[in-house]
Parts: C-alpha cells; sequence; structure tokens
C-alpha cells in the first residue's frame, strides 16, 4: 500500500487510514481485472491476483498492493505497487525488503510510478539493483499490456 512520504514505511501505520487516490486505485483495478481474467476465465496464468491482500495471515503484515499468489503452495511468488514520483523511493524499499527478506517466498516485484508511466522491476537475487521492465518472467507476460 502507498503511504505518503511523510508517513514512514510501517505496517503500524496502516491502521490510521488509506492512502487510495482515485488514479492508485484505477491502476489496480486495471491490472487486478486483467490479470483476473487470465486467471479465473482463461486459466492461461497460475497465479491468483488479490489485490490489497495480507502476505501472512496468521499475523500482521506489509500489504502490497497487488500480489500474485500461487494457492496449491499458498505462497506469493509475485507482488506490483503502484505509486507517483514521490512514493517511489519508499515503494521501491517495501518491494526489495519484502523480496530480499526471503520470509515470504516472494521472487519477483513490480514499481509501477502511474504519474510517469513508468515501470521497474526487481527480482529475488538482483542484489538492490532494479531495471526498467514491465515483464514478468514468472507470468511470462508484460503487465503494461494491461493498462
Amino acid at each position: 500500500m502507498y503511504f505518503p512520504s511523510t508517513n514512514p514505511l510501517s505496517v503500524v501505520n496502516e491502521d490510521q487510514g488509506v492512502w487510495a487516490p482515485v488514479d492508485h486505485q484505477r491502476i489496480i483495478a486495471k491490472l487486478t481485472m486483467g490479470l483476473g481474467v487470465l486467471f479465473h476465465r482463461e486459466k492461461t496464468i497460475r497465479l491468483e491476483p488479490l489485490p490489497e491482500t495480507m502476505l501472512d495471515e496468521g499475523k500482521a503484515s506489509l500489504v502490497p498492493d497487488i500480489l500474485l499468489r500461487d494457492n496449491a503452495t499458498a505462497q506469493t511468488l509475485v507482488i506490483i505497487e503502484v505509486c507517483h514520483t514521490n512514493g517511489l523511493k519508499g515503494d521501491l524499499h517495501k518491494v526489495v525488503h519484502l523480496i530480499d527478506d526471503g520470509f515470504y517466498g516472494i521472487l519477483e516485484g513490480f514499481i509501477y510510478d502511474y504519474r510517469t508511466q513508468q515501470w521497474l522491476r526487481y527480482r529475488k537475487g538482483d542484489g538492490g539493483l532494479t531495471e526498467n521492465s514491465s515483464f514478468s518472467e514468472i507470468l511470462q507476460l508484460d503487465l503494461n499490456s494491461f493498462l
């Protein structure tokens, strides 16, 4: 979930309210809808897209804007954060932290800046380095095609 830059990135702060501007929610809806059709109707991807869902139901956890979950293994393999330019640094830190910590088994993370229409991708083992890409190797598709 995106929080204004004046708000520290913390699970504790998530109960203070939701930062959900229309543009932010519109991107989440488009991505969830496009990926949902592939999962539910066409059955061409094996990961279920879930918006604003906890990573760990057993305890408080960070909540990505969208996670893609393998229901057979109960693992989240891909996460997506949607932000605008002011929140990019915080969301990038969140994605790298969630992947590198290894607690959740996340292999690939994306950040989409809806003001600049730029994508960043980070994969497990990339050592903190991102690349400008919207192509998911896990899903074998371009996430930008849903926008």
